[in-house]
């Protein structure tokens, strides 16, 4: 299974203003279905969602992108 949470992580750190403070997990559930979890500081989460969730949407299309020759169903979400 490819490194998803590494993927992210990379994209993320390179958002924020304070990139020692993000922490990305990955959980893989009885089904097979990857949930991707973002933590970051109080004051990067706007600059990881985006105006309108834009930013977040993309990176969970990029996610989603990178699982499709693995077959993987990934999902990103952002924890407040």
């Amino acid at each position: 299974m490819p490194e998803y949470s590494s993927l992210v992580e990379y994209i993320v750190k390179g958002l924020v203003t304070h990139p020692e403070e993000v922490g990305v997990e990955t959980t893989t559930d009885s089904k097979g279905n990857v949930k991707v979890t973002i933590k970051t500081a109080r004051d990067d989460i706007g600059r990881v969602i985006g105006k309108r969730g834009a930013t977040i949407n993309s990176i969970r299309l990029l996610a989603k992108a990178s699982a499709v020759k693995s077959g993987d169903r990934v999902d990103v979400d952002i924890e407040d």
